[in-house]
């Protein structure tokens, strides 16, 4: 049994906690929550040890893990003394706002060979996996564009009072919600190289923007588009999509079908035939041992605690492949920064300057 203990029980360390508890292989030893009311009523029922400070939890507990799911502000202090500790650490995402807190982070737990892991769940969606199964396999022949969507209904009004919309604790729709997609193209086709065309909105917060767009460039000459908006009211709950051209056919995955159209009938081999092919996610689901929200949730602490029984400490989904797409959301920040402060300029030069 792989000793765990919980920090955060908001949304998703409920989740994790109900999780973690099902699992065969989990003994969850105890949480840290800083509400009064939730760690007395998790006690109440559950007969859990609560903790109201995560230092006196992992000073006072056997621990072989943790799991993270506080504010994105408060992820590298608390995954820093875990790994100091020598957990394996599974921690919520985005994995920092602090790309060099990211990649100190990285080489700390790489210095020790453990097991890390950031809740990019999507990598678990197995209509993401079998899109990538595709493409490495050239299904789709060469990939030379990549659109990657995520719009849901999160800021539907001006408000300034939760965590996720402040600049120095969630990040706003960049962190939340662009790198979702973000990390789902560095699964799928590799990280871009550079961006440009950056366009940060803000619709309704305060301090952060609420819909995010850019241009991607990747080796080879390969481009793609990036766009999320957690205002769209259109959509109930959180939709992402990635579309992949590629020299012999096209893939448009989501979380619930992945479409493939193919030029010709090469693919046959594969059960695809000329044309679009549909597949729907209950044909390839795979079943876990305790459903909650969706099967990757189960799916993402399953290959955490496997890779720690396992051994595993570099399989592609470590702190480092997290690091990555903190990396490409720098460079966003910087590209837009960048274009606010030439804006900027130009304006103040007036129309004369900006025509020449």
């Amino acid at each position: 049994m792989v000793r765990v203990g919980l920090i955060g029980l908001g949304k998703m360390g409920i989740s994790h906690c109900a999780i973690a508890r099902a699992h065969p292989d989990v003994n969850l030893v105890a949480v840290c929550e800083s509400s009064s009311y939730i760690r007395d009523i998790l006690g109440k029922h559950t007969g859990l040890k609560t903790y109201s400070e995560y230092r006196q939890m992992l000073k006072n507990e056997k621990l072989d893990a943790v799991i993270v799911a506080v504010p994105s502000a408060l992820h590298g202090e608390i995954v820093g003394k875990a790994l100091e500790d020598n957990l394996h650490v599974f921690c919520e995402k985005p994995f920092c706002l602090n790309l060099d807190e990211g990649k100190q982070l990285v080489a700390q737990a790489e210095s020790k060979a453990l097991v890390t892991q950031v809740g990019y769940h999507y990598r678990f969606v197995n209509s993401f996996r079998k899109a990538k199964q595709l493409v490495e396999t050239g299904v789709i022949g060469t990939p030379h564009h990549v659109r990657a969507e995520a719009y849901g209904g999160v800021v539907l009004r001006s408000q300034g009072s939760t965590w996720r919309v402040k600049k120095s604790e969630g990040g706003g729709c960049l962190y939340d919600y662009a790198c979702h997609v973000i990390d789902l193209i560095n699964y799928l086709v590799g990280p871009p190289t550079d961006v440009g065309g950056v366009v940060l909105n803000t619709l309704f917060s305060e301090d952060v923007e609420d819909e995010v767009y850019a241009t991607l460039y990747f080796p080879g000459g390969m481009n793609g588009q990036l766009a999320a908006n957690w205002s769209d009211e259109s959509h109930r709950k959180m939709s992402s999509k990635v579309s992949i051209w590629g020299t012999k056919g096209r893939i448009a995955a989501e979380r619930q079908e992945l479409q493939v159209f193919m030029r010709d009938n090469s693919a046959e081999a594969s059960g695809l035939q000329k044309g679009w092919n549909i597949i729907y996610t209950t044909e390839y689901c795979s079943d876990v041992g305790f459903y909650l929200r969706g099967e990757e949730y189960s799916e993402q602490i399953d290959h955490f605690i496997r890779c720690i029984k396992e051994g595993k400490h570099d399989d592609g989904f470590s702190f480092a492949s997290a690091l990555q797409t903190d990396i490409i959301v720098d460079k966003i920040v910087r590209n837009a920064r960048r274009s606010r402060t030439a804006l900027s300029g130009d304006r103040k030069r007036g129309p004369a300057a900006v025509n020449g």
